[in-house]
């Protein structure tokens, strides 16, 4: 098959068939660990309905994960509401990287588009913005999916509470970083690109094992994606 026929069959897809082929690695993450997210919602007393209510109206993996952790050390409701609050901060960051894309949207569009943005479909979004695909049908498809995975991952999870006792031996802690690689192999470009990826795993590897447990993927992040940026200046100006 040559380039010509690929490109006429990918201007083809439809919004929605295109919208779950790039959600897929996030499908395969999702389903676990909300899995997860499920079975220790239920162990950690929650209800089986607030469980799937979180789901539905925060959609927020890490932050749902830490305040089941809270509710079940009996933390005061405004310390976990705070807690949440903190852990989701970084919202502030990819909603203002996307804003430029999204000029044109009305207040209501872009309300429903954050309410269903997370890390996962950031990496995504940036990089179809990017390229001008910012049609609504695709975009909304990418999160709608990504949304029934986690809903999806978290009733399983409710449904084999009463049958797992420990979810370490499954290896649903893999399912996470695992998914991360995914979004992140569709990410590298160039060289360079790779070049960044390497040395911020490389770092934050360094960085944890020096004892800086609780920030050293910031950290690696905001150098590598320093460095990388510095390289990019100076080789564009050697080849001006």
């Amino acid at each position: 098959m040559n380039c010509a026929t690929l490109s006429s069959t990918s201007r083809a897809e439809s919004p929605l068939v295109s919208a779950f082929r790039q959600t897929l690695p996030i499908i395969l993450g999702y389903v676990p660990v909300g899995f997860a997210y499920g079975v220790l919602a239920q162990k950690s007393g929650l209800s089986g309905m607030n469980t799937i209510l979180m789901s539905l109206l925060v959609f927020a993996g890490s932050a749902q994960l830490i305040a089941v952790g809270l509710f079940a050390a009996k933390a005061a409701p405004l310390a976990i509401v705070a807690t949440t609050f903190v852990v989701n901060l970084r919202h502030l960051l990819m909603s203002a990287a996307l804003a430029p894309y999204l000029r044109g949207w009305s207040k209501s569009r872009l309300a429903l588009f954050s309410y269903q943005m997370t890390d996962e479909t950031f990496a995504l979004h940036v990089g179809r913005f990017a390229r001008g695909e910012t049609g609504p049908g695709e975009t909304f498809g990418i999160n709608v999916i990504a949304q029934s995975a986690w809903v999806g991952g978290t009733v399983l999870g409710l449904a084999a509470s009463t049958l797992i006792t420990d979810i370490r031996p499954i290896g649903l802690d893999y399912a996470l970083p695992a998914m991360f690689i995914a979004l992140l192999l569709g990410q590298l470009k160039s060289r360079q690109h790779l070049a960044v990826a390497v040395v911020a795993g490389v770092l934050s590897t360094v960085l944890m094992l020096a004892g800086l447990d609780q920030s050293h993927v910031l950290a690696a992040t905001i150098i590598a994606a320093t460095i990388g940026l510095g390289v990019h200046a100076w080789t564009s100006r050697q080849s001006s």
